[in-house]
């Protein structure tokens, strides 16, 4: 596990050891942690915009002790088949999780984020952070263990969640990700018993999906 200051500390000492500037998505439970809805994780999930920032990623956290892992059980079959899955690094019982362009096919638009977070070192290393309705869906998407009680966590925080931008945000990338909208409806259904989410939603994941 990493607290928040550590991934901060953690974040600064990559920036000196970076070839170049790099910026990135911060999703999942890092994330969450620059939006104070929790103060630990065990995975630091990373968006690239290109492989090649990937790489200089890479090659800067292996300095740091952080080798290649298999994939493991980390996400279930369905995930592991995906050209667009992550690489796994770890160090211990801390990991990143290093995806490009998109997760699992999602793509996040660069210009979308709520929080800009930057990391000076020898270079500059600026992680963008999404608003919290997208760290919903994206939740939905990777379906790891524990992501469903981040998202639990996120909606009794913020009370008045936008179900109208998460359900159209499915679909417009239900050609990218198949199984997109199956995924988000039984995430849904499952958070019926914690929030109302109109029936209207559910409606238009099903229309969508015939």
């Amino acid at each position: 596990m990493i607290n928040t200051k550590d991934q901060e500390e953690l974040f600064k000492l990559i920036a000196e050891y970076l070839e170049k500037d790099i910026e990135c998505f911060a999703i999942g439970g890092t994330a969450m942690m620059f939006a104070s809805y929790k103060n630990t994780t065990k995975d630091i999930d990373l968006v690239f915009k290109t492989i090649e920032d990937r790489n200089v990623f890479i090659k800067a956290i292996e300095k740091l002790g952080y080798s290649n892992k298999a994939i493991g059980n980390i996400y279930d079959n369905k995930r592991k088949e995906l050209f667009s899955k992550p690489l796994i690094y770890s160090r211990g019982e801390e990991r990143f999780d290093l995806f490009v362009d998109s997760v699992f096919g999602f793509k996040l638009d660069f210009l979308t984020f709520v929080q800009k977070h930057e990391f000076i070192g020898k270079q500059e290393l600026i992680l963008f952070v999404p608003i919290f309705e997208l760290l919903i869906l994206l939740k939905s998407i990777t379906r790891r263990e524990k992501d469903f009680e981040d998202i639990v966590t996120i909606i009794k925080t913020e009370k008045i969640i936008d179900w109208s931008f998460i359900v159209k945000n499915a679909i417009k990338q239900k050609n990218n990700l198949p199984w997109i909208l199956i995924d988000l409806e039984d995430t849904m259904q499952k958070l019926r018993s914690i929030t109302l989410i109109k029936q209207k939603y559910f409606d238009e994941l099903y229309s969508a999906q015939n």
